[in-house]
């Protein structure tokens, strides 16, 4: 990945919209049981999930939780 990418002015083709399905970091702040489990996430994601989380007087590990339980109701399981 070393080769700088080269951008030009050429038309993009057929463009698709995809819906914004994530929820707001607001409405992750709900609970709901879960598994515990080990996870090594970025120190970025936690810093954010801590802030967010924090703001919204609830525990981080819960609205990543429900981040993931959302992503999974977003492909029909």
């Amino acid at each position: 990945m070393s080769a700088k990418i080269k951008y030009t002015n050429e038309p993009l083709g057929e463009v698709k919209v995809i819906p914004d399905f994530l929820p707001s970091p607001a409405e992750l702040a709900f609970t709901e049981e879960g598994v515990k489990v080990t996870l090594a996430l970025s120190k970025k994601s936690i810093e954010f999930f801590k802030s967010e989380a924090a703001k919204n007087h609830t525990q981080y590990q819960r609205m990543i939780r429900r981040l993931l339980d959302a992503y999974v109701e977003s492909h029909g399981v």
